[in-house]
């Protein structure tokens, strides 16, 4: 047969209570340890909040207040011819090198054969040393590079055919101003 469970007093906190499973009071009990728990690290946080309030604010009265600097020479100033040497040396670094590649690796035929390539940072020239089968391939590559954007003014300075190669190329320099890329 089944238990019926008849309760007849009149609804009460004792009843309530007397009435309460086991499961119910240890939830209500982990409940109550999470708030507490809860409480306390609000509280360290807020106290940790004012503490670096403090600490900021200090710091700002710090960075507010002037403070007095002691400079010291610690080097000679640099002389001229350093300084030129100096200065030299970086625009030596500084040269536009791919575009200069550039621009003479699309004016070059496969008939020239490119021998050196001696740029000048301050004068803004480049010194190219080349070798041509013909007098007429060494004018149509002064040609090409006179057509590149990149050079202002391209000249054939020297040109000598070498008669100790049995082919007899014709050696030659051209000396070209380039602009700023």
């Amino acid at each position: 047969m089944k238990t019926l469970d008849i309760d007849f007093s009149a609804p009460s906190l004792e009843r309530t209570l007397h009435r309460t499973g086991a499961r119910t009071w240890a939830v209500a009990a982990l409940a109550l340890l999470l708030c507490a728990a809860a409480g306390v690290l609000g509280a360290r946080l807020m106290a940790q909040r004012r503490a670096d309030d403090a600490a900021l604010q200090a710091a700002r009265l710090r960075a507010a207040a002037p403070v007095a600097v002691k400079v010291e020479k610690s080097a000679p100033p640099i002389s001229e011819l350093q300084a030129g040497a100096v200065n030299a040396a970086i625009l030596q670094l500084n040269l536009p090198w791919r575009a200069l590649h550039d621009a003479i690796g699309a004016a070059t035929p496969p008939d020239i054969a490119m021998l050196a390539l001696e740029p000048d940072a301050r004068k803004r020239t480049m010194k190219i040393t080349a070798e041509a089968k013909s007098s007429d391939a060494m004018i149509g590559y002064v040609e090409e590079l006179k057509k590149q954007e990149l050079f202002a003014g391209v000249l054939l300075t020297r040109h000598e055919i070498n008669e100790q190669d049995p082919q007899r190329p014709i050696r030659f320099q051209i000396e070209a101003e380039w602009m700023a890329p």
